[in-house]
């Protein structure tokens, strides 16, 4: 029978490639529409620690079915500092085992039922009045046209089988050596990395193998290589980002280069895992199966998607005990002196083994509370220039922000039904102090902002020195340690004008000063006001409770109760 190569091959593969990738693209708008925002701020809460990192990044990336969507948002994150480098590459590996349940998805025998799921789906999406049924149609349209653009093009590649050239040209693309192995994941990457998607290579893979064109052994190695190619997007996604956001970035090209490098010389055995394997999940995906007349191997997709999870969890498995090597290493990558300043987003002395221990969990929130001050306090640096403060002030301020909400968190977990009045008193007095630390550290924000913002002229740029210098002095109430410039007068006679006297010299600028500076001199002074009546009341929340009688009443407290269980195992309780 002569084949029509437009009509029975170009026509349904590229239909059914077509329909295939937008398929994944409906269901990973659909899905991402519904939860995006949840996964991210999930994500943002549950990546403290590298296993949690992996195990959110697995559950989101297998909710919302794109590796490439996540990488890009953990970049995203990095780069904001919501999201440090070291939970960041942990993420990026659950992200790659979260991909997998896609595969495995593709690989399900709904082809036929493809179309006829899409057509219901598109008629919901098309008619439903509310948000949310037309996201959840919108993305369940797009799972259904999956398998409908795969059984296409799997039916127009059927037909490569009887062109000799073609079967001669894929013969060269056999993974029979390691040589031709090496040459098939090269190909199946740079395919990936043009498409900007791992599943869609792995489809039309799953589709050739099922076809016959390529072998289960060849479509394996092509999934491989669809690991690796995939990487080129988040790594596209960084480069005008933060070297944190890059360094994210790299973690995921690194850790996927290293795993196919360690898998390539395994494998041929790996090979023979698998197919023993198979036993399990249909038979030897190298018998053909009749249907209608043709012959299929629809076990091949189960093969590709069995191997690419298992491939995915194997690299994890074995990398994850090194993310701490990842994290220094990467961290050296385009390092500048600037980045040794110390990161604020993550907590120093906020121990979790402490939280049962009032009297030692109190002075760790003491001393995070004086760090968040001293942070707040580098704005001052910021605003005048200083080449060791933080270049960014909108960056160094969401590390601020972290830290803040970390304290709190922190302190109010300290609240215990049974604690004496006394101590929640000064857990009130704690929480208290941090949310003025925050707002003082706000203020200071605008004021860095402000002054980076605009070029002050000769006449105008005296009155924001003295205006700084004035925030300096009175920072110095709760904050007197801080290595800022000394006045240049003799202690205790340095006086500085009142805000409302640096107004008027403001006001009085007339034409030696533009519009503009004059209004963010007094936007600046607004900001210096409301940061000074913020220290003020940091300093009278510190003398509202007497702390240190608390902690010492605390701690007799605790060394009696341990006491009495020492001598008697149990706390006495006088019988009434």
């Amino acid at each position: 029978m002569e084949i029509d190569i437009f009509k029975d091959i170009l026509v349904p593969v590229i239909g059914g490639l077509g329909i295939f990738m937008l398929g994944l693209e409906f269901m990973a708008n659909g899905i991402q529409a519904l939860s995006v925002n949840k996964m991210r701020a999930f994500l943002a809460r549950a990546a403290g620690t590298p296993i949690k990192g992996v195990l959110a990044g697995t559950f989101i990336t297998g909710v919302i079915q794109s590796s490439t969507a996540m990488t890009v948002m953990v970049v995203g994150l990095v780069n904001a500092g919501v999201v440090g480098l070291r939970p960041a590459i942990s993420v990026i590996m659950g992200a790659n085992i979260g991909t997998t349940l896609g595969n495995g998805l593709i690989a399900l025998p709904l082809g036929p039922l493809g179309l006829i799921l899409g057509g219901i789906f598109a008629l919901i999406y098309c008619f439903a009045k509310s948000e949310k049924v037309r996201n959840i149609a919108l993305a369940c349209m797009g799972f259904a046209l999956i398998f409908y653009g795969l059984n296409l093009m799997t039916g127009g590649l059927r037909p490569l089988r009887n062109l000799p050239e073609v079967m001669e040209l894929l013969q060269t693309l056999k993974a029979d050596s390691y040589f031709n192995l090496i040459k098939c994941v090269l190909i199946a990457a740079g395919v990936t990395a043009m498409i900007h998607s791992s599943s869609a290579t792995i489809g039309i893979v799953m589709g050739l193998g099922a076809a016959g064109i390529l072998d289960w052994t060849t479509a394996v190695a092509f999934s491989l290589g669809a690991d690796l190619g995939t990487t080129i997007t988040s790594w596209m996604a960084s480069l005008n980002l933060s070297k944190n956001a890059k360094r994210a970035a790299y973690a995921h090209i690194s850790f996927n280069i290293i795993g196919v490098c360690i898998t390539v010389p395994l494998f041929f055995v790996s090979i023979g895992v698998l197919e023993w394997a198979m036993q399990w999940f249909g038979g030897d995906p190298a018998v053909a199966v009749m249907v209608d007349g043709k012959e299929t191997f629809p076990l091949v997709p189960v093969a590709v998607g069995l191997y690419s999870t298992f491939f995915n969890i194997f690299n994890t498995l074995l990398l994850f005990p090194f993310i701490g090597v990842f994290e220094r290493v990467l961290s050296r990558v385009g390092r500048t002196d600037a980045e040794d300043i110390e990161d604020y987003s993550t907590p120093r002395f906020l121990d979790g083994k402490l939280s049962n221990d009032f009297a030692r969990a109190v002075p760790a929130i003491q001393q995070e509370t004086q760090r968040h001050l001293q942070a707040g306090a580098m704005f001052l640096d910021i605003a005048r220039g200083d080449k060791k403060a933080p270049s960014d002030p909108g960056e160094h301020y969401l590390a601020t922000d972290i830290l803040s909400r970390d304290i709190r968190n922190y302190t109010a977990n300290l609240m215990k039904e049974d604690l004496p009045y006394d101590q929640l008193d000064l857990i009130a007095s704690l929480i208290e102090e941090a949310d003025f630390t925050a707002a003082l550290t706000e203020s200071m924000h605008q004021v860095a902002r402000r002054v980076k913002r605009e070029k002050f002229g000769s006449q105008a740029q005296p009155i924001v020195d003295t205006a700084l210098n004035k925030l300096d002095a009175s920072l110095r109430a709760i904050l007197p340690t801080y290595g800022l410039a000394d006045p240049q007068m003799p202690a205790g006679h340095a006086n500085y004008p009142e805000v409302e006297e640096l107004r008027a010299r403001t006001l009085s600028l007339g034409p030696n000063a533009g519009a503009a500076e004059r209004g963010t001199i007094l936007a600046l002074l607004g900001s210096i006001e409301r940061a000074e009546i913020l220290i003020r009341r940091i300093d009278a929340e510190r003398k509202s409770v007497n702390r240190q009688s608390v902690l010492s009443r605390a701690a007799s407290r605790k060394e009696n109760r341990e006491q009495r269980m020492d001598e008697g195992g149990f706390s006495p309780v006088p019988a009434e």
